[in-house]
């Protein structure tokens, strides 16, 4: 839970630190602007809240009552009073830290489904609202960048990236700042990319290739 409340308290801040207006702007995934962004975020802790109600009740209770309207529901969050949005990211945010803190022991293990339908157990629902929240700091586009994570954030966001990634490339990630590696199966030679934690976890997002050798890797597309 530590990167977790770090990163609710990394996003809060840098929203805190924009001005009404600024939501306005786009961020750093094409086609949203911040406010598209920020509806996301809160509206995936609500769904977050649901799996937890489902670990909790054994009543299945999807993230997602469709792709469908979970597109609407951030379109329709875009459009809310700025102060609003501020409101249902933080409220959002605080009840999901709740309902975690109040899960019990045995319900942990409890499996649900993510919405790409893998069954997962619930104890991987803190780490995937950490991913969102340090993430979509970043896609912001204010002033945060995979620089300022934990390097073992970066660590654990490599091997879950990879491992999703299997598939798409064959690559040997090998980090300078450590004596980690990562690999993406595929077909083929695989090629070696290498850079710190940081810059590695930047590139196999999908969100640049700054500070890599070779400074133009294989071409990923953007993850999460």
């Amino acid at each position: 839970m530590k990167w977790l409340n770090q990163g609710t308290n990394l996003l809060a801040e840098t929203v805190a630190g924009l001005g009404d207006a600024e939501f306005d702007e786009p961020s750093g995934l094409p086609g949203w602007t911040r406010r598209h962004l920020l509806a996301h975020v809160a509206a995936n802790a609500e769904a977050l809240q649901r799996l937890v109600q489902w670990a909790r009740t054994g009543e299945r209770t999807p993230m997602y009552a469709s792709a469908d309207q979970r597109n609407a529901d951030i379109e329709a969050g875009s459009r809310l009073p700025a102060a609003r949005l501020r409101e249902w990211m933080s409220e959002a945010a605080a009840k999901l830290g709740e309902d975690l803190a109040a899960l019990p022991a045995d319900a942990w293990e409890n499996p649900v489904s993510t919405a790409q339908g893998k069954l997962i157990p619930a104890t991987e629902i803190p780490w995937m609202r950490t991913r969102e929240v340090w993430i979509h700091t970043v896609d912001l586009d204010a002033g945060v960048g995979f620089e300022d994570f934990p390097a073992d954030l970066c660590a654990a966001l490599l091997t879950d990236v990879t491992g999703a990634r299997s598939g798409d490339h064959g690559v040997l990630l090998r980090a300078t700042d450590c004596d980690d590696v990562w690999r993406i199966t595929g077909t083929g030679p695989a090629a070696e990319v290498s850079g710190t934690r940081a810059a590695l976890a930047r590139w196999v997002t999908g969100r640049g290739t700054g500070g890599l050798t070779p400074p133009t890797p294989p071409e990923l597309g953007r993850w999460l």
